[in-house]
């Protein structure tokens, strides 16, 4: 097989050549278009160009012998058939001019687990050590495609500067429509970005109790990892503890820390119980029938938001019991830490934590090899982190994007020329001991932005944070010359667009068992629909609120004084078995119809949602 592919590369080699003593002479102006460096995001760090150029058509094949080649190449013709550019073969053998040729060399240990070589001519050669790697060389090229059929001639070797390069997603309280995250995950993938860490609640079947809504199913987590594993991103899930429990002991007050007043605290694990921490792995192992990541995110943030350790004297009383006089409170936190560290290493994963706890009152170390996720300053500086052996990553507060408050500044931080060195509270010198850096979305006002308008947001920090962990993290002379490149390259294949009203605008009749009603659809700018009757615009109201979101299943959508910014009133309209379902674009529940005729709002997995026949009046 070696051999085989050597011949096929001189005979690649020598077509080359030839080609290029036969090219007739072209003007100087052609030349300089085919000596530009072809435009990518991330863009490209090198380009040695050639004369000519390799010319996409409808004879090209995708030639890829080995299995882990032909995995490569499956995606590829995948993706080139979702772009528009029909069906390519996927072939063995040797390769003609016009094909496209997948190579897998381990030999080439100068690429790395992620770099990839890419040479253009008559034939298109993208060559990886790893299978990883020359995944990341078809992205590349399905960059250049969708800019046109005809790639420059020339040579790149392209290859990461980090190794964790990332997206955080909290959808632990607010759901985040399937559609959405898939989307995500083919933009990531696009644009050579390897983690997707998402904070979430898998419904469970171990705790019934804690299964409040905002939960995903195991079917559709299954779902999104095999869309990860098929596209390189590892998609890492978090439980957040033992602060920010109140998704799952909101209805388990035997968990919960209780304070010297006798006040139950609903979001904080009390880890000096050995069912807390029973309950917590059980947790964990109930993510382990879907998540198939090498590590495991347990947050481990803003656990004393709020308050502070004096009000909780059984913590200290706990460290003191276990670890002496001298112990703190704080180390009886700590403990809760490395105890899952430990159960998380025997099972075969590396643990992952914010750094706000970490103050330095503890005198119980974290355990070595935790990966800490830095985000606030607090007097545990990065480069002192990094000393003491943790691996760090920038997860730094100005790469936040909140729905409804902070956005970050993407430009002023590309202008910056903004690298994962950039922490908050300190700028490092070295990149030493650093893993990478990612963006992070949190729903704190839950009801301040659709996820239509979330992804708009997201684009352009998601391009500069794959720039800035890729390569140069200052590639144009300007942010708008920057951004000109995500406009030239586009969405990923197969990136649904999450914002087209299946109807258009006018007055239609709803009908559905049970039920009928009169209204007029008009589209919002971000891609949802209001629905006006003649005593106002349908809304979700009333009932518990978290976030600022009415998340409780049964309650009632009734019309409300039409509000244009009011995000309540915006509803998607999910083609389904003939017709539509009415889903919330904020809730992400679907209305069914109650036994007295109202609208209420459930989860698709607990009642059965009414699909709306509508007739244009």
């Amino acid at each position: 097989m070696a051999e085989h592919k050597k011949r096929r590369f001189r005979l690649v080699g020598l077509a080359a050549v030839c080609a290029l003593l036969a090219a007739p002479a072209v003007p100087a102006v052609a030349v300089q278009q085919e000596r530009a460096v072809p435009v990518t995001v991330p863009a490209l760090s090198n380009w040695t160009p050639a004369a000519g150029s390799y010319d996409f058509g409808g004879g090209t094949r995708l030639v890829a012998d080995s299995e882990s080649e032909r995995r490569v190449a499956d995606t590829l013709a995948d993706d080139l058939k979702a772009s528009g550019h029909g069906r390519v073969p996927v072939v063995r053998g040797a390769a003609r001019p016009g094909d496209i040729v997948i190579d897998i060399r381990p030999a080439n240990s100068s690429l790395g687990a992620e770099g990839y070589e890419l040479q253009s001519g008559t034939r298109l050669l993208l060559t990886g050590a790893t299978e990883t790697g020359a995944f990341y060389g078809t992205r590349t090229l399905l960059q250049l495609l969708a800019q046109g059929d005809r790639v420059p001639a020339g040579r790149t070797v392209d290859v990461p500067r980090y190794k964790e390069r990332g997206v955080g997603v909290c959808a632990c309280y607010i759901h985040i429509s399937l559609p959405w995250l898939e989307n995500l995950v083919r933009e990531m993938a696009y644009h050579k970005l390897n983690q997707l860490l998402l904070e979430l609640k898998v419904k469970s079947d171990a705790h019934p109790e804690a299964n409040t809504w905002g939960y995903y199913t195991k079917d559709e987590m299954r779902r999104l990892v095999a869309l990860g594993d098929k596209y390189h991103v590892e998609i890492i899930p978090e439980i957040n503890s033992p602060g920010h429990m109140d998704p799952w002991i909101e209805n388990r007050p035997d968990l919960q820390l209780t304070d010297s007043d006798g006040n139950k605290q609903p979001a904080r694990l009390d880890v000096t119980q050995q069912a807390a921490f029973d309950y917590y792995t059980s947790l964990m192992d109930e993510y382990a029938q879907v998540f198939t990541a090498t590590s495991w995110h347990m947050g481990a943030d803003e656990y004393m938001l709020g308050s502070d350790y004096s009000k909780y004297p059984q913590m200290l009383r706990y460290a003191q019991e276990k670890y002496g006089a001298n112990a703190t409170p704080q180390d009886a936190y700590i403990d809760f830490i490395n105890r899952v560290q430990a159960y998380a290493a025997s099972k075969g994963k590396k643990l992952r934590i914010w750094n706000d706890g970490l103050t330095g009152a503890n005198t119980v170390p974290v355990a070595p090899g935790t990966t800490v996720e830095h985000w606030l300053n607090v007097q545990e500086k990065p480069s002192r982190l990094i000393a003491q052996g943790y691996p760090l990553m920038n997860a730094a507060y100005s790469l936040y994007l909140v729905r409804g408050g902070f956005h970050s500044d993407t430009e002023s931080l590309y202008d910056q020329s903004w690298d994962p060195r950039g922490f908050e509270g300190e700028k490092l010198t070295s990149s030493t001991g650093i893993t990478g850096a990612k963006i992070s979305l949190w729903p704190d006002n839950g009801r301040g932005e659709t996820e239509n308008e979330v992804a708009t947001d997201t684009g352009p920090a998601l391009r500069h944070l794959a720039q800035a962990t890729w390569g140069d993290p200052h590639p144009d002379a300007t942010y708008a010359e920057f951004t000109a490149r995500g406009t030239a390259v586009g969405h990923a294949p197969g990136w649904r667009d999450l914002t087209r009203v299946p109807v258009a605008d006018g007055t239609y009749t709803f009908r559905t068992s049970g039920a009928a009603f009169a209204a007029t659809v008009l589209r919002t700018a971000d891609g949802y629909a209001t629905v006006r009757t003649a005593d106002g615009c349908l809304e979700v109201r009333g009932g518990r609120l978290t976030l600022n979101v009415p998340l409780q299943p049964g309650i009632a959508a009734t019309p409300q004084p039409c509000d244009a910014a009011n995000t309540m009133q915006r509803w998607e309209l999910a083609p389904s078995a003939g017709g539509y379902r009415l889903v919330n674009a904020i809730t992400q529940m679907a209305l069914s119809v109650a036994d007295d005729g109202r609208l209420v709002q459930f989860p698709p997995d607990q009642h059965r949602s009414a699909v709306w026949h509508l007739t244009a009046n």
